[in-house]
């Protein structure tokens, strides 16, 4: 169900197309609950620095997260998801200018207003993985020493011998072992670094943390390895992820529902394989075409788009028209009809035949300057014999 007061109606037109039927709250309340969020930062001009505009970097957002549930919340560089993300946290607090207004419910208590052992309570159960393992760590400090800090300023798992019994299990947990513990971040690579920060992140066992952009600084690789990471712990312990990129592939791959923004709005809202494969926007529908794709078609349309800029409109045409031909064809073979039983297309032939003139007009004007070469030379063999005739002959004289 659909509270239309929270979402907002820019919201519920978009989830028209991304599947509103299949958008179903789950059972209880929700862990979450964000209305009407706005951080606008205050622009300033004149000797006596005036506020006379604001960047609206979050206006007007709204969206819940249940347990044990993961909130992909994408968008190009620039459009407030990290913004978000640090409001919800309070980690960006009103004043000098900065306005910082909406209710962000956790669990029932106003984030917004909380004070005291209430705050220190949230500031436990709601963590964040920063977007870049290498200043998110202290340099001075080991990393055992890290992942411990937050535990002493909380009270929990008794005393020290306590403390790093749980720092070794949470190593372990994110693939590094207990003898890491008394190395520096710059003794590790970027995916153990952020091994680190997950492991730090965990250290409070938290119900909430926000995951800002945290494999966007890694390799694929790497990214693959943390991300199954986050989903096998989510799975252990049952916590909520809101998890914030640029990247649609890796969102539609890890979350439940995402929410999309564009200049601090959300223009789509609902279930990530729904919006993913019908979104409704055409700023969302570039954020998917965005992602790289390994097709053949794709990488034959790169390619000829590569001949055209070299100035082989030629190449480029043949190459297209063979991409069109291939797809008639295909589209022409029944759609119940086995791959094996799809009739042969000389598709491959004709882009083999279109991409071999190349070489073949390499290999002739090749050989043309071979020749060329050779004649030179000869010229130069015969000037050289008819100066050495020349020379004789004065010699005689």
């Amino acid at each position: 169900q659909i509270d239309e007061k929270v979402v907002g109606p820019e919201v519920l037109q978009a989830l028209e197309t991304a599947g509103r039927d299949k958008l179903i709250d789950p059972p209880g309340p929700p862990l979450l609950e964000v209305s009407n969020l706005k951080v606008h930062f205050p622009v300033r001009k004149g000797f006596f620095r005036k506020v006379v505009d604001y960047v609206r970097a979050v206006d007007g957002i709204s969206f819940k997260v249940w347990p044990g549930q993961t909130l992909g919340l994408v968008g190009e560089s620039g459009c407030g998801k990290t913004t978000a993300g640090r409001a919800l946290l309070r980690l960006i607090e009103p004043g000098n200018g900065l306005v910082v207004e909406g209710d962000v419910k956790f669990d029932g208590i106003d984030v917004r207003r909380a004070s005291g052992e209430a705050l220190r309570d949230l500031r436990r159960r709601m963590q964040i993985i920063f977007q870049d393992p290498y200043s998110s760590l202290n340099p001075r400090m080991t990393v055992g020493d890290m992942i411990m800090e937050p535990m002493a300023v909380h009270g929990l798992n008794g005393n020290k011998q306590g403390r790093r019994d749980k720092t070794v299990w949470l190593l372990e947990k994110v693939g590094l072992d207990a003898i890491h513990m008394g190395r520096y971040p710059h003794e590790f690579s970027g995916g153990q670094r952020q091994r680190i920060s997950v492991a730090r992140a965990l250290a409070l066992e938290p119900e909430f943390i926000v995951c800002d952009e945290s494999v966007s600084a890694l390799d694929v690789s790497v990214q693959a390895q943390v991300i199954n990471l986050m989903m096998d712990l989510q799975e252990e312990f049952g916590f909520s992820y809101m998890f914030i990129s640029h990247d649609l592939s890796v969102v539609k791959f890890i979350s439940d529902t995402m929410a999309v923004m564009n200049s601090g709005k959300i223009v789509e809202y609902g279930p990530a394989e729904a919006i993913y494969e019908g979104a409704k926007e055409e700023y969302t529908r570039r954020l998917i075409q965005a992602v790289p794709n390994d097709r053949l078609d794709n990488i034959r349309r790169r390619q000829a788009d590569r001949l055209a800029a070299m100035g082989r409109g030629d190449e480029a045409a043949a190459l297209r028209a063979a991409m069109g031909q291939g797809g008639a064809q295909r589209a022409a073979t029944p759609t119940g009809a086995k791959a094996s039983e799809a009739p042969e297309t000389d598709d491959e032939t004709e882009i083999k035949d279109g991409v071999a003139e190349a070489p073949a007009k390499a290999s002739d004007a090749a050989k043309s300057d071979a020749a060329k070469t050779d004649d030179a030379k000869t010229d130069d063999a015969a000037k050289t014999d008819d100066a050495a005739k020349t020379d004789d002959a004065k010699t005689d004289d």
